[in-house]
């Protein structure tokens, strides 16, 4: 018999215990590794757990995520939470089931086939037993290895799983204050850090006397290059932060080495003999973006306190287990000695200032023994400070045979790092690390591989039937300017530029978009998404070109494994660009909650859209600005268009995550729109006036 593959995450926490638990009676906890962004994956969790034993979904708690309790399933990220965490969280509670009937089983002294659960009761043949699961609980081996060849249940007696239940985690948001800005402890210490206002730069001169004049309740730490204020008054701490350059002097010191970068590689090489299409129907273009800002609304935020050899630090990371690793090395303790307990944040979609926020606090607090501390970043911090998305450039040469088929396609991506979370690469990745000692700098940065999705190669691979594609990837690493992991990390520029290749070839062989890339595509599930965003949107769009409106497509499969995902979009483009409405047709295969499952498609693109019409960063030096709301623009309320969202399902598809699917169509459809409004193709990102008003100049 074929043994089953179980997911990763069972792989590194195999016990039934690490996942799951009826000590409480009354209810089940479920322990996962995967923590809660506003994704809504702590309510879709809890309805796989409910669905396989047939509790209701009140019955549930979720244990916060707590590198002390909970499984280490890593860094949640990549859309995988569903798709890894909630397959190892099905066969888990599978497994359980199995084990609680034949304790019934034993304790009844009846055939196993006669019992089963209802909403925590054990039935025989549809009767009472007056036995309960938590009554079997000290009978269960919770030490016993999840095997995964228990099947679970099929999706045709689902009832929990597929319905659109109300999110756990959203009326304590909304009415009690969940987030880790309002956690506090008696005691408390206010800190902010002072930053360095760019990388690795020395602190040549801090005037203490002027502090303690200016603010004589605001004491400043200080180890070398890192200088945090520390008081009881937040908003004398906060005041002392805003006046800090009255108070310290920097200076150049000439340190930033650019780190050691591989060499270009080929996903895809060029096949030997192959040849450039004759001709003069050819596509030479060149696609980007600047870096851009992960502009959470509500800034980084940490608190840690240090009880006799416990350090122990709530953080909004996105991958606790990691970061408690580094910080550990980075205060030279026993990881054993070190306790991260997640908390919700206000979302980040990457790697933002959180973990910088946890080790900071962790450095004060165990300056301050015995004392909770607070560190939380400023605006201007989280936006400049934080790690960006990185800058990226994807060339395009590509030409066509008499026929209007493509016959070479050949693809270039050079990019800043995507991939410098903390411990990545075996460096810390964290700018107090580097503030405590320069060469504490990474000295090498590569791609994210494969396996795992890819970074600046994350859709770089078209999902069209190609012949003669080639794809290269180069990182480039020259900038001190720090970057890391931002949602869909290189799928927003790759998709754009392979779907506004499309259109522009589309264009040459004198062919509608969607019936040129129907002509190119056989993956059945893609055509489906792509013929159905097309029916929602009424295609062919029936403005002629260069009118000021004009409607525009993109489809992908993130990360060429995950969901389908095909967009619509419908532009205006005088003095600036709007878009009027989106569709978006989605195959993400079953899903476990289809009104979570249409927030993350939709909040997607409408993050897309910002980022393609808004946000970009304008390097100053080669170093970050002091940004604000108004230096960094993000989309507005009033900039939101009408959403109409469609999911192709089948419940015998195994889920796929949805989180980042919407981002490269999206913007690829936004791009093709705009061509076609304004008669006048625009290839780098942002969209913003100026370049509106450049394009128009240049058409």
């Amino acid at each position: 018999m074929k043994m089953r593959t179980l997911p990763l995450s069972l792989q590194a926490n195999p016990l039934l215990g690490q996942w799951l638990s009826l000590d409480t009676p009354g209810r089940l906890t479920i322990s996962p590794g995967k923590v809660e962004l506003g994704q809504g994956i702590a309510s879709a969790l809890m309805q796989i757990a409910a669905e396989e034993l047939d509790l209701s979904f009140g019955r549930l708690t979720l244990r916060p995520v707590d590198t002390g309790a909970s499984a280490n399933e890593g860094i949640t990220a990549g859309s995988q939470s569903v798709e890894v965490s909630g397959a190892a969280l099905r066969l888990a509670a599978a497994q359980l089931r199995a084990a609680l009937l034949d304790a019934a089983a034993v304790r009844l002294g009846v055939p196993v086939a006669d019992l089963s659960p209802a909403d925590g009761a054990i039935l025989r043949k549809g009767a009472a037993t007056g036995l309960d699961v938590w009554a079997l609980a000290d009978n269960i081996d919770w030490q016993q290895p999840i095997s995964g060849e228990i099947a679970p249940k099929p999706a045709a007696e689902y009832t929990v799983v597929g319905t659109s239940l109300p999110r756990d985690d959203l009326p304590r948001k909304a009415t009690t204050g969940a987030f880790i800005h309002d956690l506090t402890f008696p005691d408390l210490l206010h800190v902010r850090v002072v930053r360095q206002p760019f990388r690795l730069a020395r602190l040549a001169d801090l005037d203490e006397a002027r502090l303690a004049r200016r603010y004589p309740a605001v004491t400043a730490f200080r180890r070398d290059d890192f200088l945090a204020l520390v008081g009881t008054d937040e908003h004398q701490v906060q005041s002392a932060h805003l006046e800090s350059e009255f108070f310290t002097r920097w200076e150049d010191a000439g340190r930033w080495t650019p780190p050691e970068t591989p060499a270009t590689t080929a996903l895809l090489p060029a096949e030997e003999g192959a040849r450039p299409a004759p001709g003069n129907r050819r596509l030479s273009a060149r696609y980007s973006r600047q870096s851009i800002a992960h502009g959470s609304i509500g800034p980084s935020c940490a608190l840690a306190i240090l009880e006799g050899e416990q350090l122990t630090v709530w953080s909004h990371s996105q991958g606790i287990f990691p970061l408690r690793a580094v910080m550990a090395k980075v205060l030279g303790r026993a990881v054993d000695s070190v306790r991260v307990i997640h908390a919700d944040g206000a979302g980040c979609y990457g790697h933002n200032g959180a973990d910088d926020a946890a080790l900071d606090a962790a450095l004060v607090a165990v300056a301050y023994p015995g004392r909770p501390v607070r560190v939380q970043f400023s605006r201007a911090d989280e936006l400049g400070r934080a790690p960006l998305g990185a800058a990226m450039a994807t060339r395009i040469e590509a030409g066509l045979d008499g026929e209007g088929r493509i016959v070479d396609w050949q693809l270039s991506v050079t990019s800043a790092p995507h991939a410098q979370r903390p411990g990545f690469g075996g460096f810390a990745n964290l700018s107090s690390t580097e503030a405590l000692d320069p060469e504490a700098r990474p000295r090498k940065v590569e791609d994210l591989p494969p396996a795992s999705g890819g970074g600046a190669s994350r859709n770089a691979v078209a999902i069209y039937d190609l012949p003669g594609q080639s794809v290269e990837v180069t990182l480039e690493a020259a900038s001190p300017v720090r970057t890391s992991s931002l949602r869909a990390l290189g799928a927003h520029v790759n998709v754009f530029a392979i779907e506004s290749a499309m259109d522009e070839l589309a264009a040459l062989a004198g062919a509608d978009p969607l019936a040129f890339r129907l002509a190119h595509l056989s993956d059945p599930r893609a055509r489906a998404v792509l013929e159905t965003a097309a029916q929602m949107a009424g295609w062919p769009d029936p403005n002629p070109e260069g009118t000021g409106s004009a409607k525009g497509l993109g489809v992908a499969r993130y990360k060429n494994k995950g969901a389908w995902l095909a967009a619509v979009a419908e532009v205006t483009v005088d003095e600036a660009i709007r878009v009027e409405k989106l569709w978006l047709a989605v195959d993400a295969g079953l899903l476990i909650n289809p009104e979570g499952a249409r927030s993350q498609i939709e909040g997607g693109a409408l993050q897309s859209l910002s980022w393609t019409l808004k946000e970009g960063i304008d390097l100053q030096d080669g170093r970050v600005p002091v940004l604000d709301w108004d230096s960094y623009p993000i989309l507005r309320f009033s900039d939101v268009p009408e959403i109409e969202t469609h999911f192709l399902t089948n419940p015998n598809h195994p889920p796929l995550g949805a989180g980042e699917a919407a981002q490269g169509p999206v913007a690829a459809a936004i791009g093709n729109a705009v061509a076609k409004a304004l008669g006048a193709r625009m290839r780098d990102l942002p969209m913003t006036r100026e370049r509106l008003m450049q394009s128009l100049l240049e058409a």
